[in-house]
């Protein structure tokens, strides 16, 4: 198991890294700036709704990674779900993310438990504690810090499903998101929407420093009457009447990038699907967006997952084996 420790000073920053808002009083420093100051390596993997293979590719991401030396921590953060542990052919710990949550266990580090993969660790979702589904903003805070002052290389956090602000949050703490489709058009359409809300939710590191408050809201609500549909829209709207704040706005959304799976792909227009969502998101939301590659459709995976194996160990030479392994290495991580 990877060894961890916490250190109280980078700890310190990390509750910035969750995309919340506000700032601190001493320092007038913003969340978003404290979290850049978050070490690197935290991949977060996310979508829309659920059954997309978020979680079979975040657990065969962090075995990967751990199989080429890394020290790798995997958390469940689906509070409302989790089965990460399943799908690693791990039997319920006996301390879970809930006894962090609910103060039983002060330190993430306590919580984490070995797993079969070398250098492979794993935080079990919340699975006694119907609370810890929707953890209140101190404790948010609480497991994001620790998250961040986890001794290990590589932190790879399973998301649940949706756009809840519990997910964003964690989504947005990450160096690499990931955002993870089936070719079927109510993923691609909850993707959209996932798109828009993690926008909106890291806007609220910014906005209140340019006083777009208002602006902001409006554009988030769906009833609105302004025709606000997506973040390009937002910044026309606050560019005429606002123009330096306009420009912030601008600014922050270059900053924002977002990497793309497809997973699932039966046929060539299907493996094309990725390449034309990240150009509507260019093209559309102004939002940089890398498509990572495909996980094609494989009877290897649901065979590995009644097996309770991870694909990457059952079988190692299979199509959604090789995909993830081109998915790490387009992530920069191995080659």
């Amino acid at each position: 198991m990877p060894q961890l420790v916490t250190d109280p000073d980078r700890a310190g920053t990390a509750g910035g890294a969750l995309g919340l808002a506000g700032s601190s009083p001493a320092t007038g420093v913003t969340q978003a700036a404290a979290a850049r100051e978050v070490r690197r390596g935290v991949i977060a993997v996310g979508g829309g709704k659920g059954g997309i293979g978020k979680t079979l590719l975040a657990a065969n991401l962090g075995v990967h990674l751990a199989q080429h030396g890394h020290r790798v921590v995997l958390i469940d953060a689906d509070l409302g779900g989790a089965n990460l542990h399943t799908c690693l052919g791990v039997k319920p710990p006996g301390t879970t993310l809930s006894d962090f949550v609910t103060r039983k266990v002060e330190k993430l580090h306590d919580v984490v438990s070995p797993t079969p993969v070398h250098n492979l660790g794993l935080v079990s979702g919340a699975l006694d504690v119907l609370g810890a589904a929707n953890p209140k903003y101190t404790q948010k805070l609480r497991i994001l810090r620790e998250v961040a002052a986890l001794d290990v290389d590589v932190v790879v956090i399973d998301l649940g499903g949706g756009t809840g602000f519990n997910i964003l949050d964690f989504f947005l703490i990450a160096d690499h998101g990931i955002l993870t489709v089936v070719p079927e058009p109510t993923s691609i359409e909850n993707a959209y929407r996932f798109i828009k809300a993690a926008y909106y939710r890291r806007l609220k590191t910014a906005e209140l420093a340019w006083n777009l408050r208002p602006l902001v809201e409006e554009a988030m609500n769906e009833r609105s009457s302004q025709g606000l549909k997506t973040p390009a829209d937002l910044i026309a709207f606050v560019e005429r009447r606002d123009p330096e704040g306009g420009a912030k706005l601008r600014e922050e959304l270059t900053r924002f990038s977002l990497k793309l799976v497809v997973n699932q792909t039966r046929t060539p227009e299907e493996e094309r699907l990725g390449c034309g969502i990240s150009d509507a998101c260019r093209k559309y939301f102004g939002i940089q967006m890398s498509f990572l590659g495909t996980i094609p459709y494989d009877d290897s995976v649901w065979q590995s997952v009644r097996r309770r194996r991870p694909v990457l160990l059952e079988a190692p030479d299979s199509k959604a084996s090789r995909a993830v392994i081109q998915i790490a290495e387009a992530l920069g991580f191995t080659s």
